[in-house]
């Protein structure tokens, strides 16, 4: 997925997916328990804008469990 910083259009569940490297599943169960990146209902398809994810990703914790 090549995106560059003037790309506004919104991203797919499988844009998503591979920039976060998860499966497309683990993004689904997220969503159903409200945890994961805030998506959009576009139409019929779920959608997510670029700069909500990366929001989302910098505001995750930064320690190890353990």
């Amino acid at each position: 997925m090549a995106v560059s910083k003037v790309d506004d259009r919104l991203w797919s569940v499988q844009d998503v997916s591979e920039y976060l490297g998860i499966p497309v599943h683990t993004l689904y169960a997220w969503r159903s328990a409200m945890t994961g990146p805030p998506g959009r209902i576009v139409g019929r398809r779920l959608r997510y804008r670029p700069q909500d994810v990366r929001d989302w990703v910098a505001a995750l914790p930064t320690e190890i469990a353990g």
